[in-house]
């Protein structure tokens, strides 16, 4: 027995649902693999078969029931991860398979997941510099070090938001994000704070290292998403680019007063 199956959902309608639950999934961190299994069930739970193909900016998607097909082109929304939406969209989609939840339902509790609030942004930025202090500590740096580290990543991680309100290229952003952090944790070498300067300096920049996208492009390409694996790595290699140019700068700044 299948979802709906007395009424059958409008297969525009699941595309729709479809449409906006893979491309929240991509955009908030998800792999490839994951986004495409769960159109493919959710499809299979309403008796249609699902078409995926996921670019580095759009998907395409086409829904088969019968004789009637709805093709569809959607482009992914701008954001960072967000691990709570994709872990609670997860779930949805197994839910919809096993409880066999009406569409209309399935859409309601999806706009309940969307509109679910984020991290404040000054919380997020104080964890961020508390976690990056700790990867200081962690590379041995002393509690000086410590200190200018979660002094620079407030700072940097605070232009990493401020631009990328004001839709600046991601690049740009990660380069001043970096020149900002970096620069104001070279004031422990400038100023021979601590006795592990070298060490802060370094670590200042490591908030900004995209780990997420670069699991996902090696995950996309042993899942045999090669393209798509592909675009993520060199998407994110370009971002780690952009740091060490940032970070460079800084170190030319350093270099240029005769530190």
């Amino acid at each position: 027995m299948t979802t709906e199956q007395q009424t059958p959902p409008d297969v525009r309608r699941v595309s729709e649902f479809l449409q906006t639950f893979c491309v929240v999934m991509l955009a908030g961190g998800a792999q490839t693999l994951r986004v495409e299994r769960n159109a493919r069930r959710i499809g299979m739970a309403y008796g249609m078969a699902v078409e995926l193909a996921m670019f580095s900016r759009h998907i395409m998607l086409t829904v088969r029931a019968g004789g009637e097909s709805c093709t569809a082109v959607r482009s992914l929304p701008a954001g960072g991860p967000n691990f709570t939406r994709v872990q609670a969209l997860n779930a949805l989609g197994w839910r919809m398979v096993n409880e066999h939840l009406p569409l209309e339902e399935a859409w309601q509790e999806m706009e309940h997941i969307l509109a679910l609030p984020s991290v404040p942004p000054v919380r997020l930025c104080l964890l961020v510099a508390c976690a990056n202090a700790a990867f200081c500590r962690l590379f041995e740096g002393d509690a000086v070090a410590m200190l200018l580290v979660f002094v620079a990543t407030l700072i940097g991680f605070s232009v990493r938001q401020l631009l990328g309100r004001v839709g600046m290229n991601p690049k740009i952003v990660y380069l001043c994000a970096a020149f900002c952090a970096s620069l104001t944790a070279s004031c422990g070498v400038i100023w021979e704070l601590g006795t592990t300067p070298q060490t802060a300096l370094g670590v200042s920049v490591l908030f900004l290292i995209p780990g997420i996208p670069l699991i996902n492009a090696v995950q996309d390409i042993l899942d045999g998403h090669v393209l798509m694996g592909i675009v993520r790595a060199v998407q994110a290699g370009m971002l780690i680019a952009a740091i060490a140019l940032g970070l460079s700068l800084t170190m030319l700044l350093v270099e240029g007063a005769g530190v």
